[in-house]
């Protein structure tokens, strides 16, 4: 009984240890939380970032870089939001594999996934940056000098030292590229979350990057570029892909069920409540106020508060347009 009391105690202290070691040597936020890159499949990790806006507390990182390992290099989506972000992506990824970065892929044109290029450039100049033809023009113009200005005002000047490094090589829907034997496919439906959107299909691991064409736990917004109607089809496209893993652009990768159907319903829920309250005349903000009660089930998403009111205008502006 004394030695088998020893070794449980053994197995409980290496488990403790172990535990305490990992969260030590993860990427430290403080209050905002620690941060470190998760296996999802075979050769395909995600650091799955915080859900809130970027902020002073968060350093502005928020999305979910991802990262595939293969045979002499590995392969980057989406390395987050500013220089010193993507310097801390950089040393996590460090920690997987010491392999030198050979390309980087950009979901879309939102700042919080792609102003981090510039650490990954600096570090490993040879490496390949891909984006939709649409995104280099907008990441290279004032969209891109927007993004820049809302950074540094949102963190309170912690992305400070940020500089544009856009995509250099543009892709399309359909298209194949193989990196160091590693093959991945692009799908493309615009306008979706924005008019720029790729999706990065790994097809040796079946894991699908959606972008912010998913949501898990936390609400998006939609600009005047996007499609909440659009984006309810690239939904519906990407869960008959039947990937194996889906990694949404913020909150938690998982199977269909968990990381694309819980925004889809929220996006179909929207769409009928809309497509009613326009048919009995009422204005936007009247939907809103009609229906917000039949949301309660998403009221604990970050951003929910936010972006509900704007949700309904948008697609209320969208079933308006398609009656003309």
């Amino acid at each position: 009984m004394l030695f088998k009391n020893k070794i449980l105690h053994s197995f409980f202290l290496s488990a403790v240890l172990f535990l305490f070691s990992t969260n030590l040597y993860a990427w430290d936020l403080g209050k905002a939380g620690t941060y470190q890159f998760e296996k999802i499949n075979a050769n395909v990790y995600v650091m799955h970032g915080p859900l809130d806006e970027p902020n002073k507390e968060n350093d502005g990182f928020m999305n979910n870089p991802g990262l595939i390992v293969s045979d002499k290099g590995l392969i980057i989506v989406d390395p987050g939001s500013s220089y010193p972000v993507g310097k801390e992506v950089l040393k996590e990824i460090e920690k997987i594999s010491d392999k030198p970065v050979l390309a980087v892929f950009n979901t879309h044109i939102h700042g919080d996934h792609w102003l981090a290029n510039q650490a990954i450039k600096e570090k490993y100049p040879q490496v390949k940056i891909y984006g939709h033809p649409d995104m280099i023009t907008q990441a290279n113009g004032d969209e891109g000098l927007t993004w820049l200005d809302s950074m540094l005002r949102m963190t309170e000047g912690k992305t400070k030292g940020t500089k544009i490094v856009a995509p250099d090589f543009a892709i399309n829907h359909s298209e194949s590229i193989a990196v160091d034997g590693q093959h991945f496919r692009i799908h493309s439906m615009v306008p979706a979350h924005t008019n720029t959107d790729i999706m990065i299909e790994h097809i040796d691991s079946k894991t699908l990057f959606l972008g912010d064409n998913s949501f898990y736990e936390r609400m998006g917004r939609f600009d005047g570029s996007s499609s909440m109607l659009g984006n309810i089809e690239v939904l519906n496209y990407s869960t008959d892909l039947n990937m194996t893993v889906y990694v949404p652009g913020h909150g938690k990768s998982g199977q269909s069920d968990t990381a694309i159907k819980p925004f889809l319903d929220y996006l179909i829920q929207v769409q009928t409540v809309v497509k009613a309250g326009f048919e009995d005349e009422l204005e936007d903000f009247e939907i809103k106020e009609k229906v917000i009660g039949q949301f309660d089930h998403y009221k604990n998403w970050a951003g929910f508060d936010t972006n509900f009111g704007k949700h309904i205008n948008s697609m209320y502006l969208e079933i308006e347009s398609s009656e003309w």
